[in-house]
């Protein structure tokens, strides 16, 4: 660990230059007595690092004492220092190898490039989250990513999204995390290869079985072909609904949401701020329980067939409601 902090202490000198104990502490995650004894041992050891007393003091090396990465072009230089977010990096406690990891990178470069490295730095960022996104409980992800490091058998519990629960034996192959959305891949006992979400897994275990895998498997085409049959199957099943609608200006806003396909405004707003939207839903299904969940902020103009179902379902709900009105109106008459 020591020997890690050492060079971490050297490369960061070496990117931004100058910098206080104090400082060099803070990134380093360490007091400010381990940082002098750090520049000691450095300097025991030859590298030219000196530290400079008073107000302008600090921590330096010498301006000529660099390694440098040559052979990067400039577009390759641009696509390592767009900033991102490391969700499924900390996930796996890779957060911090992460950002070390691009500050090795950043010292190394040359000159020409570093200044280019750090304008894609602070001009683009990565979001991978949707909005108003549910985190995903990941309990066992630090099991997983042994079995998958040291290809072993795991033994687990699966809870189906109907609540029921099956017994599970899997040839760990991967780990995938999908908008910060973790999933297993792996192959079952019959040879079939099988996908499953962690967040549902319970109770698991790894075997001291080891398998050997299929020298051929390669998790990026495996995993796009699976996200393709995934979504095919989606739609075959439910195709997706088209839908004109009429939204008060409140509501206009909730088709921005992971529920909605698309959208598109048609018209400016009307004198009392309605707008008309075309909007594509995943699914009729999905877009009746869209719909009915913004209540009069909303209106189906096309097609027919879903504004007699938003009905149909506001009907239903209004006779719920008054069934359980007439029940509690006879318990406090009693």
């Amino acid at each position: 660990m020591r020997a890690d902090r050492l060079l971490t202490l050297m490369l960061l000198l070496q990117s931004r230059g100058k910098m206080t104990a104090q400082d060099l502490a803070a990134e380093l995650e360490v007091s400010e007595r381990t940082v002098y004894r750090d520049v000691d041992a450095l300097s025991f050891a030859g590298v030219p690092i000196f530290c400079q007393s008073g107000v302008n003091g600090g921590i330096f090396l010498d301006e000529n004492y660099r390694v440098s990465l040559t052979g990067f072009s400039l577009k390759e230089v641009r696509s390592l220092f767009i900033t991102s977010g490391a969700g499924p990096l900390r996930d796996l406690g890779l957060g911090r190898a992460s950002s070390d990891t691009l500050l090795k990178l950043l010292a190394g470069l040359p000159e020409v490039h570093r200044g280019e490295a750090e304008r894609m730095r602070q001009r683009f960022y990565i979001d991978p989250e949707g909005w108003f996104h549910t985190l995903d409980p990941v309990p066992f992800l630090s099991v997983l990513q042994q079995a998958v490091w040291d290809d072993r058998v795991v033994h687990f519990r699966y809870q189906r999204p109907d609540g029921t629960l099956t017994e599970r034996s899997l040839q760990a192959y991967a780990l995938v995390a999908k908008s910060n959305i973790w999933y297993l891949v792996g192959r079952q006992m019959d040879g079939e290869m099988r996908t499953f979400r962690i967040s549902r897994l319970r109770h698991v275990e790894i075997s001291a079985e080891q398998f050997s895998r299929t020298p051929e498997f390669d998790i990026v085409p495996f995993w796009t072909e699976a996200c393709r049959m995934f979504e095919d199957d989606r739609r075959s099943d439910e195709p997706s609904c088209e839908a004109l609608v009429r939204v008060h200006p409140q509501a206009v806003r909730s088709f921005a949401g992971n529920d909605v396909g698309t959208f598109e405004r048609l018209e400016q707003p009307d004198p009392q701020g309605w707008v008309r939207m075309r909007v594509t839903f995943f699914s009729f299904h999905s877009a009746c329980t869209k719909v009915a969940s913004l209540g009069t902020n909303v209106e189906v103009l096309e097609p027919l067939e879903l504004r007699q179902a938003v009905y149909e379902t506001a009907r239903q709900v209004v006779e719920l409601y008054a069934q359980g009105e007439e029940l509690a109106l006879a318990g406090r008459v009693r």
